[in-house]
């Protein structure tokens, strides 16, 4: 059983079934129904989604993307670290005269993981064969499909920022209106030479070689070689232990971490009734902390000089909970103490299986790059390096980059309790947070916890309320300290999908700030 309550303004209702599947946009939540309905498992119905993602939700993720996952197999938490590496050309040399690594452009090109995602979660655990897990991708590519709202909004926002790369318009633009039929004719071999190939011709086939040409013909750095180099990473899920339940994240290159670290902290604190004015200044504290944490030390685990254990110290944790008091901490917020745009999607099955999926461009559509003749568009992930030489995330050769896409898994007693994530960027974290303290802490159901206004600690600890929010919470905030700015925007906030696991099957939530849906049989 489930609360069945909705405090919030809600306009969707949580949804109880056996098989679940809860994705941002409802096309690609069906064709992983159609996975489950045609025998397939949970992970056959999260790559069937995700492949679907890259066609109707491309303003936000696409073929050229990076992916992380935790699933459950019905015995045990395995993870999926599918991110790409720099090229072998990025040094720091590579990036001299720049102050900031780009956003655009090759330079801002790592090899993109999403499709080696793919690739080994179906020949570990997959049941279909995976040219199936492509139907439905495959059609809406070619017949097209209506584009929805949201995702039309953002794309017609776009349109400029990529006016200097004119192979992403001829894909992507005119940008289309919210119902009106969209087709990616480019796109259409591409995934069926990568569906025949099992993935084979993207990193070491025809599809690589073109990867390679279009790079060398725009001066990028990106080679078949780094393609070929490339290779998905089976890693252990950190954990943090939370008032009975453990959240596990994907260690770093990923900022699921941060996180961790907020829980840590907040479980020496007392809870407080839910929404009160008391329970969010003591997470915006604890999550200044984690953020500052994040800055100071995330990057690529073989170049962090601190491992996440160390991180995630019992001790440091109390110690930093301790210095919490009732007034905001001055800024910047105190260093741990020490000894020393996204999809995401979630899947369950009735034999048990819980699958956590995320794959990205990073920001929008990504670098602009599109790689002629082939619809592949490229993600930016190399924008998340530092210049910083003394900076364990700074950039180099073959070094993967901190990354803001996180799934999250919640275990209780060794057994699942959910499966979840919250896209957008700065917010994944700290959406994990509130997921976690809503749902445990409160008993909220997945679609009240999804609900719910959000606050959000920019990158300059500087807080947001999320519109909803009772305004008095602003200004009390303001009282006890905190740097309070005003930001209406919806995707600062993100966008969750939650399954939780039940006695007799799951319930789910799908976030209305984002135009998905959560659905099952």
């Amino acid at each position: 059983m489930y609360n069945p309550d909705q405090p919030y303004a809600s306009q969707r209702s949580p949804v109880a079934a056996e098989n679940l599947v809860a994705t941002s946009q409802p096309l690609a939540t069906q064709a992983g129904l159609a996975a489950l309905m045609r025998g397939g498992n949970a992970v056959d119905a999260a790559l069937a989604s995700a492949i679907t993602l890259t066609v109707v939700e491309p303003n936000n993720n696409g073929v050229g993307s990076d992916a992380f996952c935790i699933l459950w197999d019905g015995s045990k938490l395995v993870g999926l670290n599918a991110s790409g590496c720099a090229p072998a050309a990025w040094d720091l040399q590579h990036f001299a005269g720049r102050s900031a690594m780009p956003d655009l452009g090759w330079d801002s090109v790592t090899v993109p993981g999403a499709v080696s995602a793919w690739m080994k979660l179906s020949k570990r655990f997959g049941k279909l064969p995976f040219a199936d897990l492509f139907v439905d991708a495959i059609r809406y590519a070619r017949d097209g499909f209506m584009v929805g709202p949201k995702s039309a909004y953002y794309w017609q926002l776009l349109e400029q920022r990529y006016a200097a790369f004119p192979q992403w318009g001829e894909h992507f633009l005119p940008a289309p209106a919210a119902g009106q039929r969209f087709k990616r004719p480019g796109l259409v071999a591409t995934l069926e030479r990568i569906a025949a190939s099992e993935g084979e011709d993207f990193y070491r086939g025809g599809l690589a070689d073109q990867i390679d040409a279009a790079a060398r013909a725009d001066g990028g750095a990106l080679r078949k070689s780094d393609l070929e180099a490339h290779e998905a990473l089976w890693v252990t899920p950190t954990q943090q232990h939370y008032r009975g339940v453990t959240l596990h994240e994907i260690p770093p290159n990923g900022q699921g971490l941060a996180a961790q670290i907020a829980l840590g902290i907040l479980q020496h604190l007392p809870v407080q009734p839910v929404d009160s004015e008391l329970w969010l200044h003591y997470q915006i504290e604890a999550m200044k902390i984690a953020v500052r944490a994040a800055q100071d030390h995330f990057a690529d685990a073989r170049a962090m000089r601190l491992t996440s254990e160390e991180l995630l110290a019992p001790g440091s944790l109390e110690m930093a909970a301790a210095s919490i008091s009732d007034q905001a901490s001055p800024l910047p917020p105190a260093a741990l103490p020490m000894s020393a745009d996204t999809v995401y999607l979630t899947t369950a099955d009735a034999q048990g299986m819980m699958v956590s999926f995320i794959q990205s461009n990073y920001v929008a559509f990504g670098s602009g790059v599109v790689i002629p003749g082939t619809g592949i568009s490229l993600q930016n992930r190399g924008a998340g390096f530092s210049l910083d030489p003394d900076h364990p995330n700074c950039v180099g050769p073959g070094k993967r980059p901190f990354h803001t896409i996180i799934p999250g898994f919640v275990t209780r007693d060794g057994q699942p309790e959910m499966s979840f994530g919250v896209m957008g960027g700065h917010m994944q974290h700290q959406g994990h947070v509130q997921m976690v303290t809503r749902v445990f802490d409160h008993g909220q159901n997945p679609q009240a916890a999804s609900d719910a206004p959000r606050w959000h600690v920019d990158e300059r600890f500087a807080v947001a309320l999320e519109t909803g929010t009772d305004p008095a919470l602003f200004k009390r905030l303001q009282a006890r300290g905190h740097q309070m700015i005003t930001d209406a925007r919806e995707s600062t906030f993100g966008g969750a999908q939650l399954i939780q696991k039940t006695a007799e099957g799951y319930v789910g939530g799908s976030d209305h700030r984002k135009e998905g849906q959560v659905a099952g049989f």
